[in-house]
């Protein structure tokens, strides 16, 4: 479970999180909705260890989750995802898997294969299209088979069929009992896939809509 408890971030005297109050649980996907600067992408980072937080707590797996202190288990494509020019689409998630080894070079291959990469794997990064690129920063979420996937408008660039890709992904990854968090400007899916979805504006969560059904 991820627990979100009265977080509040400023940032310049700009107030970017308000008293968010959250509970999140394993196996089940959740939507985040809202304009730029809604607060979607800062309120990721805060959930990742990725920024300092002013007040207010982010308790995962019931381990509070400290300034600095990273979230060891989680998937994350966060705004503009970015590899190295001069490698492969190969290449580079090797290269990141070579942190933590985890993922071998049979499980980067099938990661590949399914974000629809295979014919593409020795292309150099500079060659993608913007969509390319984008199925490459999903397939780098799924790669660690971590816990907690977190995708920050990750149908952006990508045409139909990647988006039906992502949606079947995010649906296996969820069978998994994983939890998931999803942003995106597009309202449909969202809703297609959320089993809660949180309106997000000024910082603040402004309403919430569960989809019992999910």
């Amino acid at each position: 479970m991820i627990e979100v408890k009265n977080l509040f971030k400023k940032i310049d005297g700009n107030i970017i999180l308000n008293n968010i109050n959250l509970k999140l649980d394993y196996g089940k996907i959740y939507g985040f909705q809202g304009h730029n600067g809604s607060g979607k992408t800062m309120l990721f980072r805060a959930i990742c260890g990725l920024i300092n937080i002013d007040s207010g707590e982010i308790i995962v797996d019931n381990k509070k989750i400290y300034d600095n202190d990273f979230l060891p288990d989680v998937g994350l494509l966060l705004e503009n995802p970015s590899f190295i020019n001069g490698l492969s689409g190969f290449m580079n998630l090797k290269m990141i898997a070579s942190i933590k080894n985890i993922a071998c070079e049979k499980r980067i291959l099938e990661v590949l294969d399914i974000v629809g990469l295979t014919d593409a794997k020795n292309k150099l990064y500079e060659k993608y299209s913007l969509g390319m690129k984008q199925r490459l920063a999903i397939a780098n979420v799924i790669m660690e088979d971590p816990k907690i996937l977190i995708f920050d408008e990750p149908n952006n660039a990508i045409d139909k069929d990647g988006v039906e890709i992502l949606k079947e992904i995010i649906i296996k990854e969820k069978e998994k009992g994983k939890l998931i968090l999803i942003s995106s400007h597009e309202k449909g899916i969202i809703d297609e896939l959320s089993y809660c979805i949180f309106n997000m504006e000024n910082g603040k969560i402004i309403s919430k809509d569960y989809k019992l059904t999910n």
